[in-house]
C-alpha cells in the first residue's frame, strides 16, 4: 500500500480503448443495414385500393371460407356415416361369433 499522498495515479490501460477500425466497421454495418431497410420499405408499398374494392375482396374471401367450411362438414358427415357402418358390421360379426361360441360351449358340456 502506497502511503504517499502526492503520488500520481496509474495511467489508464491502452487496451480498454476501442480500436478505430472496429468503430468504423460498426458504423458502416449499421448504415448499410439502415439503407437496406429503407429500400425494402420503399419497394414494399402497394397501390392503394378503394374501399369498395376492399369490401368486394373481403366478401369473396368470406364466401370462399363459407364454401370450404360446408365442404369440410360434408366430408365429416360422410366419414361419420362410414365409421358408424363399420361399427355396425363389427357388432354383427361379434354377435355372430358369440352365438357360435355359445353353441360350441353347449355341445362341449353334453
Amino acid at each position: 500500500m502506497n502511503t504517499n499522498l502526492f503520488s500520481e495515479a496509474a495511467p489508464p490501460h491502452a487496451a480498454s480503448a476501442e480500436p478505430p477500425g472496429l468503430m468504423a466497421s460498426l458504423v458502416t454495418t449499421l448504415a448499410l443495414g439502415f439503407r437496406k431497410y429503407l429500400k425494402r420499405l420503399a419497394s414494399g408499398r402497394a397501390e392503394a385500393i378503394s374501399k369498395e374494392e376492399f369490401l368486394n375482396a373481403m366478401l369473396a374471401i368470406k364466401d370462399r371460407l363459407h364454401d370450404d367450411h360446408l365442404a369440410l362438414l360434408e366430408k365429416l358427415d360422410a366419414n361419420h356415416r362410414d365409421l358408424l357402418a363399420a361399427l355396425e358390421r363389427q357388432t354383427n360379426r361379434i354377435n355372430a361369433l358369440e352365438t357360435g361360441f355359445a353353441r360350441v360351449d353347449e355341445r362341449a358340456r353334453r
